[in-house]
């Protein structure tokens, strides 16, 4: 199995920034894509930002440009730092990564953590 542990939500003033963190551990084999979803009440879960294991960054057309994702592959670690943030980001964040698991064969599962709550308000 692989857990992820977030962590960095919290309370945030419009305009201000945040850095989450999560790290992978368990009986990994190797992670593919790492990255952070989100869901704001109401909504469905969207994609913020991913990582390739090449480092390889995607994000979401809304966040581009005051976002950054990174990742340590020695760690299986991943970092989001948002910049600017506004209250529309506010919402549960959700760390995931794509990782097989020693034993099971090459296949890439789909791992998440629990979520950290991103509240962006005055």
């Amino acid at each position: 199995q692989v857990q992820l542990v977030e962590s960095g939500g919290g309370l945030v003033q419009p305009g201000g920034s945040l850095r989450l963190s999560c790290a992978a551990s368990g009986s990994i084999s190797s992670i593919d894509d790492m990255g952070w979803y989100r869901q704001a009440p109401g909504k469905q879960r969207e994609l913020v930002a991913r990582i390739s294991s090449g480092g390889s960054p995607n994000y979401e057309e809304s966040v581009k440009g005051r976002s950054t994702i990174s990742r340590d592959n020695a760690k299986n670690t991943v970092l989001l730092q948002m910049n600017s943030l506004k209250p529309e980001d506010a919402a549960v964040y959700y760390c995931y990564a794509r990782a097989s698991v020693i034993g099971r064969g090459p296949y890439k599962y789909a791992w998440w953590g629990q979520g950290t709550q991103v509240t962006v308000s005055s």
